[in-house]
């Protein structure tokens, strides 16, 4: 399960060492995490972690097709982390040691930074091939987190990029080898705690004020 660590201004989240999917108590331990970074006064920033082969395989599909009937409730869950993440009012950093996939590239996207290891790992939207249309919410966010054209690519085609391909075509800040990719991280946060506060906030809900919008539209977030 994810844990929260601090070192100094930079609280370090590591999402754990399985496949991270998005399973409601995981959700739950995340969104605790944030809670105490958000309370946290001062200068401060956010790198979001994990260790083992993946960042984050995201949805929890077993857990979803066991409760159908929760279908809604839990796409629900999953956009409010995604919106929470991506208006959080400090600096947020992604550190991609591994495969990242689906919801867990789009929680990638949410941060405000990426940096991802060169040499193994993959990077990918896999809808089109395992047939889950994206939500209005997560077309919303990926279209406002990526260029048009790497957008179209990556929606449609369900690439996996890896850590170079994905510097290329701007997905991630920067591809570095596998010892670097946290400390790499935690050195951009810590370049930018001075930016936590509600002016930051602002900047973020008005940047992304759509993609904000759709994903907390609570009454049809399957579209």
């Amino acid at each position: 399960m994810p844990t929260l660590d601090r070192q100094d201004n930079v609280f370090i989240l590591d999402l754990g060492d399985g496949e991270n999917r998005f399973h409601p108590d995981w959700i739950a331990s995340v969104n605790v995490a944030l809670d105490e970074v958000e309370k946290a006064d001062g200068p401060r920033a956010l790198v979001t972690a994990a260790t083992g082969k993946f960042f984050s395989n995201g949805l929890d599909l077993d857990w979803l097709f066991a409760h159908a009937d929760r279908h809604q409730d839990y796409v629900v869950s999953v956009h409010e982390l995604l919106a929470r993440v991506l208006s959080l009012p400090l600096v947020t950093v992604a550190a991609l040691q591994g495969h990242t996939f689906a919801a867990g590239a789009m929680f990638s996207l949410a941060h405000d930074f990426r940096v991802m290891r060169a040499d193994r790992g993959y990077w990918c939207l896999p809808e089109a091939d395992i047939n889950i249309p994206f939500t209005p919410g997560m077309s919303a966010l990926i279209q406002a987190r990526l260029a048009p054209q790497t957008a179209h690519e990556s929606m449609t085609t369900a690439r996996r990029y890896g850590g170079q391909d994905a510097l290329a075509a701007a997905i991630v800040d920067h591809a570095v080898e596998e010892d670097a990719v946290r400390r790499t991280a935690v050195e951009i946060a810590r370049a930018q705690v001075a930016k936590a506060g509600p002016t930051l906030g602002t900047i973020k809900a008005r940047m992304y004020a759509p993609a904000l919008d759709a994903l907390r539209d609570k009454d049809n977030p399957l579209g």
